[in-house]
C-alpha cells in the first residue's frame, strides 16, 4: 500500500531532489503541501501532478 502523504526527507529521496530544489518547487507554486503543525507534507495526488507537470515541460 502506498503512503497517502509523504514528509519533505521521504518526498526528496523518492523523487531524487535536494531539499533547496523541493522548497523551489513550493515557492514557484509547482508543489502543493499541507501543514500539520510543525511538519510540512506532500499529498500523494499532489506529488503525482507535480511529476506529470514536469514531464509535459520535458516534451515540449
Amino acid at each position: 500500500m502506498e503512503q497517502e502523504v509523504f514528509r519533505v526527507s521521504d518526498f526528496c529521496q523518492k523523487y531524487s531532489i535536494s531539499r533547496t530544489a523541493f522548497y523551489r518547487e513550493i515557492w514557484a507554486h509547482r508543489l502543493r503541501i499541507i501543514k500539520c503543525g510543525r511538519r510540512t507534507l506532500v499529498a500523494r495526488i499532489d506529488a503525482e501532478k507535480w511529476l506529470e507537470g514536469l514531464r509535459q515541460v520535458q516534451l515540449h
